[in-house]
């Protein structure tokens, strides 16, 4: 995979959203001056998409895709970026 293609890729998960897993530990010393760990808690973290990703995106790879967004309604404007995100959550998961 070239840089290219890793900047696609991660620009397309910031863009359309995603869940991590994140680790917190707690370490504790025992009698014997042993540190051990004593709490692992495992959360899962959303990410919402970000419309800078987005932006990003669509300007280096999709540029056939944006329309006159000056022309364009509030309520466009929200069916746009929608559909769009369809269509990059439709790559995402066809990758």
């Amino acid at each position: 995979m070239n840089d290219e293609e890793k900047l696609k890729k991660a620009l397309l998960k910031k863009a359309v959203g995603y869940e991590a897993k994140e680790i917190t530990e707690e370490f504790s010393v025992d009698d014997e001056g042993v540190k051990r760990l004593s709490k692992k808690k495992i959360t899962k973290k959303h990410f919402a998409p970000d419309i800078t990703a987005l932006k990003i995106l669509v300007d280096k790879f999709y540029p056939n895709l944006e329309p006159k967004i000056l022309d364009m309604s509030d309520e466009e404007l929200e069916a746009e970026k929608e559909r769009i995100l369809q269509l990059l959550k439709e790559e995402q998961n066809a990758n």
